[in-house]
């Protein structure tokens, strides 16, 4: 869906996607020029790719509607006008949902479909999440995470995925404690572990960990830190309000 001059939604016309697929080519080339170390194409939570691949979002009739392989047509187009733009050597990722958690979203099988067409497609890593922001509680930022049991909630697709593909896999989704993310490891439940919210908390987690210090991260996850990000600061409020206490 496109916003015109008059503020009304209409759906994409196939030039506004040719002409989306062309901009997405060319910011790649301007992220490695910069110097970037990679590009990640974010294909969840439904935004733009994640709007596509779904059936919920997508009602096209062209051949960018229907099944998963037309839905996964513009993704697709995407990830090529990048690769060609920047070479097979510059690390391209996506971060994708393995399920919508909606009744008429994205499956995991269809998901996992999508996986393989962006291997092939010359995809060099996927970053495990799902849900959509416009679900209440399966969402991809989940609050109250107190309990081991409670984190990585996207393991058990996590592990589907993993025996279908051939290319890195990285998992997000409420990793809090060391022994999580070392089982997912040693498990080959995923390749690499992903976590966003404890490090707004404590940038320095990892290297905590990694000097002998096993705590969990001190992230309650209580969601806080959406709010200071709406006022563009990224940062810990609980964190803050506590050290101004201190």
């Amino acid at each position: 869906v496109k916003i015109n001059e008059k503020n009304s939604r209409r759906a994409m016309s196939k030039q506004d996607i040719k002409e989306l697929i062309e901009l997405f080519a060319d910011a790649s080339k301007r992220g490695k020029e910069a110097n970037f170390d990679g590009i990640q194409l974010h294909m969840a939570h439904g935004y733009l790719f994640s709007q596509f691949l779904s059936p919920l979002f997508n009602q096209r009739r062209d051949e960018y509607g229907g099944d998963i392989e037309s839905r996964a047509k513009f993704p697709v187009e995407v990830l090529k006008g990048i690769r060609k733009n920047v070479g097979p050597d510059f690390p391209v990722l996506a971060k994708l949902n393995c399920r919508d958690y909606h009744e008429k979203g994205l499956s995991l099988e269809e998901s996992i479909q999508v996986g393989k067409f962006l291997e092939e497609a010359g995809l060099d890593a996927i970053e495990l999440s799902g849900g959509l922001l416009i679900n209440e509680d399966l969402n991809p930022s989940r609050k109250n995470i107190t309990s081991e049991k409670d984190e990585a909630y996207f393991e058990e697709e996590a592990k589907i995925f993993k025996a279908e593909i051939d290319i890195p896999l990285m998992l997000v989704g409420g990793i809090r404690s060391y022994s999580v993310a070392k089982r997912i490891i040693s498990e080959n439940t995923a390749d690499y572990v992903s976590m966003s919210r404890p490090l707004i908390r404590e940038p320095n987690l990892i290297k905590r960990w990694h000097a002998g210090d096993h705590r969990k991260a001190t992230c309650t996850s209580c969601n806080e830190c959406f709010k200071a990000g709406y006022s563009q600061k990224v940062f810990c409020p609980i964190e803050n309000r506590q050290n101004i206490s201190n």
